[in-house]
Order: structure tokens, then sequence, then C-alpha cells
């Protein structure tokens, strides 16, 4: 499939399903009182589809690459805060598996592209020789 507009990407699409998620978990119970992690998760949330958007419009793969590797991070970012909202009861760990399986298939997807765009480019190189 052609990737014409960042909405194309499968990374950002399940990240944007997990934004949903996130905002439907921190809406409820002791979390929503919770400002401070509730903002954070969020935010993590909503770096990881905004980054993937963000990089689609620069002006290079390598930028690309880096702002995907932003994104990863803030995966990396949100898995953490969903153990504080664990250890603060704010989640049970069926959720909480739930929420970090997702995320890990996220970075796995947004691994992928980053690998796919690297190749292209040592593909590009080598032709050029």
């Amino acid at each position: 499939m052609k990737i014409n507009k960042f909405e194309d990407i499968q990374a950002w699409k399940e990240a944007r399903e997990l934004v949903k998620q996130v905002y439907k978990l921190t809406s409820s119970g002791k979390f929503q009182k919770d400002f401070g992690l509730k903002d954070q998760i969020r935010r993590a949330a909503i770096s990881i589809m905004a980054n993937i958007a963000e990089g689609f419009d620069s002006n290079s793969d390598a930028q690309f690459i880096s702002f995907l590797s932003y994104s990863q991070r803030s995966a990396s970012e949100l898995q953490s805060h969903l153990y504080v909202a664990l250890d603060q009861s704010y989640i049970l760990d069926n959720k909480f598996n739930e929420l970090y399986n997702r995320i890990e298939e996220i970075k796995r997807l947004i691994g992928g592209f980053i690998k796919y765009l690297k190749t292209k480019k040592d593909q590009a190189l080598s032709t050029m020789d």
C-alpha cells in the first residue's frame, strides 16, 4: 500500500486508537483526580501519533526517522507511566497488560517503518555506485 498521507501509516492508526483508550481510562475513577499523572499519560500517548505525523512532513527520510524515534521514546514513556497507574491501583493488571502489549505492537510497527526507511536509503545509495 502506498503511503500518501500520515493517516495511511499503520503505526499512526494504532497510536490514534491507543489515545482513545488512554483518554477513556484517565477520565474515570481515581485516575481522573490525579491531574499530574493524567496529564503526563495523555501527553505521552498523543506524542506517539503526533511525532509520526510531524515526521511524515519532514524534508528527508533521516529527519522522519528521528521523529519516529521520538515516537518510540514516547511509547516507552507511556509504558513507564502505566506502571505508576498500576502501582496506585488506578488500573488493574489485565488493563495494564492490554495497554502495555498494544504499545509494544506500536513500537514494533514504528521500528519496522524505521528499518524500511533505512533500507530504502541504503538501496538508493547502492544504485548510485
